[in-house]
């Protein structure tokens, strides 16, 4: 059966099926646990800032494994290496649902961090690697799916779990997909080394480290504590520091950790400020999105899942669609424009939104989102690594992931401060607070969309089919 297994499935659609599979679980993991927040605080009878630690715990855990990543997977084998830390995600999920405690709770999810830090950006270079770069925009239709449908159906399931049964199936539920997914790449995925990873970088971990955990421990507690409070202002100046010495340690190694070089790669550059630009604004959105409903609209958690859960939809069709199929003739550079440029406008057509506002609008919103968005996620996605070499893919895939994770937590930040500085808080809001926070929401995305322009579809030829055999053309000797 194994054999036969073996001699249907392409190498590459071996890693697309572990990938997506672990990376659902992984990333719809964080959207589930947050559902489950309020009532993990009335179980262990613990405040808001006690619980909170389930998800920041988690989040710092992740910021010191996701610089490494690249080099670990390099050094170890990209298949050891993820297949080790999907254990380790599975194992971390099984004993968050066992917690008697809280403080057992938070210690299992900086556990479940430590997989899901070097699961993320060990698989995308593994996806990556796995499909050429003319296949790379069908890659990209792999990776949104768990990218896009998993954030979307977390509350969904999280709020049919805790309702329902218990908080502990919401880590539960993970452990038989990781299981499934262990054994399927265990037995089929094939293994990758680089034979130039380099010894192991103490400095450039210990640097990298504590630079993005402080810088995102900061702007997660900035909307909380004030940006004036003494905490938030250490940890800043502290992930300054970190990043200024980081950039002169690795930029004098010859086999760094974390590969600054790559970043004058003029596409992997250009491309990764356009996401963290795009992400800010849309994973804000995705952020904000259902504090308007509950707060100013009174809707329950479901339906909050419900309403936004659209988007996932208007991503996931536009996708499959429309980009995939006009990518190699359009370029990243004009369908990344108007992907942002169109996300733009909705974010200011939600400005006008109010009580009163119909449930179906709002979702016709989304739905319009999503299709925006998927005009940036998936040629984004494809472009970003045609530059790069397999040799530097994992390296690569640690800048690019700690990007997208700094792009996360800075648009959820820049929108709550926005949220408090305009009235009340995120847990009690004004309502004229949100028009506000959709127009900057808006504009981050029209820097985004500004930044688009200065992609050159050239650079990303390889990934596009028809505009690759026109460059041959043109460069052949008469």
């Amino acid at each position: 059966m194994i054999a036969r297994l073996r001699a249907r499935l392409a190498p590459e659609h071996v890693v697309a099926i572990v990938f997506v599979a672990a990376m659902f679980m992984s990333i719809m993991d964080t959207t589930v646990v947050n559902v489950a927040i309020p009532t993990l605080g009335r179980e262990f009878s613990a405040s808001n800032a006690q619980v909170d630690w389930v998800v920041t715990g988690y989040l710092l855990s992740l910021a010191v494994f996701i610089p490494a990543s690249g080099w670990i997977g390099d050094r170890f084998g990209s298949k050891r290496t993820f297949l080790f830390a999907l254990a380790v995600f599975t194992v971390g999920s099984l004993l968050c649902g066992l917690a008697t405690s809280l403080s057992q709770l938070i210690a299992f999810r900086v556990l479940q961090g430590v997989g899901g830090g070097m699961m993320t950006p060990v698989g995308t270079a593994m996806l990556f690697r796995a499909f050429p770069p003319e296949r790379r925009a069908r890659a990209s239709q792999v990776l949104i799916i768990p990218t896009v449908l998993a954030p979307a159906l977390g509350p969904i399931v999280g709020g049919l779990l805790v309702q329902s049964l218990s908080w502990r199936w919401v880590f539960t539920v993970n452990v038989p997909i990781g299981l499934a997914a262990f054994a399927f790449g265990a037995v089929l995925l094939v293994e990758h080394r680089e034979d130039r990873a380099g010894r192991f970088d103490l400095p450039g971990f210990l640097l990298s480290g504590t630079g993005l955990a402080t810088l995102l421990y900061a702007i997660s507690q900035g909307p909380v504590r004030g940006w004036g409070s003494p905490v938030v202002i250490a940890t800043g100046v502290v992930a300054v520091v970190a990043f200024v010495l980081l950039v002169m340690v690795e930029l004098r190694r010859v086999e760094p950790m974390l590969d600054l070089r790559l970043l004058s790669d003029r596409l992997f550059r250009q491309s990764n400020l356009v996401c963290l630009f795009a992400y800010a604004a849309f994973l804000g959105l995705l952020f904000i999105m259902p504090i308007f409903l509950q707060e100013a609209r009174g809707a329950g958690p479901l339906d909050s899942g419900l309403t936004t859960f659209p988007e996932a939809v208007g991503v996931l069709l536009a996708t499959q669609l429309v980009v995939g199929r006009v990518y190699g003739r359009v370029g990243p550079r004009r369908l990344m424009t108007g992907g942002l440029v169109w996300l733009a406008l909705c974010l200011v057509a939600m400005s006008f939104m109010d009580a009163s506002t119909s449930e179906w609008t709002i979702r016709a919103l989304m739905f319009a989102t999503g299709a925006g968005m998927a005009f940036v996620i998936m040629p984004q996605q494809a472009a970003t690594f045609a530059t790069i070499s397999s040799a530097d893919t994992g390296r690569a895939s640690a800048i690019y992931n700690t990007q997208r994770q700094t792009a996360a937590a800075l648009g959820v930040a820049v929108l709550a401060t926005v949220l408090t500085s305009a009235g009340g808080s995120t847990t009690t809001p004004e309502p004229d607070a949100f028009p506000v926070v959709f127009l900057v929401a808006a504009g981050i995305a029209v820097v985004g969309a500004v930044l688009a322009l200065f992609i050159h579809d050239e650079d990303a030829a390889s990934t596009m089919g028809s505009r690759r055999r026109d460059v041959e053309v043109e460069v052949a000797p008469a």
